[in-house]
């Protein structure tokens, strides 16, 4: 994984859904995710038909904000609170490069809101609001 130092994520193998933080300043993250083919998952979703499952892409979304979240705040770690009016309207593939936004668009008490949106090429794969909360703070 490419620029590990500066994911600020409290996860780790095999739970990290950024390959790559292709660029980031405070409150906003652009990452990229290609699931590999070979990733056992594929073998049950679905069959012949391997389509990235929604909670997946999800997850990815909420590690993205979670990086836009942290960028340059030394120590910020963030954990997923609620999940706002996610769609999908496409499916994102094995191989496939799936390019991951996220942007702060408010705070209140610990809590952080960001618009998030997966794309495939031009094809949007995922969009909707994520919510974290800061570590150690309860809401």
């Amino acid at each position: 994984m490419k620029n590990r130092e500066f994911l600020g994520l409290p996860h780790r193998e095999p739970f990290i859904f950024v390959d790559e933080v292709l660029g980031a300043n405070a409150g906003e993250a652009q990452c990229l995710k290609i699931f590999s083919s070979d990733d056992p998952m594929f073998r049950g979703h679905f069959p012949g038909n391997p389509i990235v499952p929604a909670v997946i892409l999800t997850e990815a979304l909420a590690q993205t904000a979670g990086i836009a979240g942290a960028w340059g705040l030394q120590g910020k770690r963030f954990l997923l609170s609620a999940i706002r009016n996610m769609k999908f309207p496409a499916a994102a593939r094995p191989q496939e490069r799936v390019i991951l936004s996220a942007k702060k668009t408010g705070e209140f008490g610990g809590l952080w809101m960001f618009d998030v949106h997966a794309n495939v090429e031009a094809r949007i794969v995922a969009a909707g609001q994520i919510v974290l909360s800061e570590m150690g703070k309860a809401f």
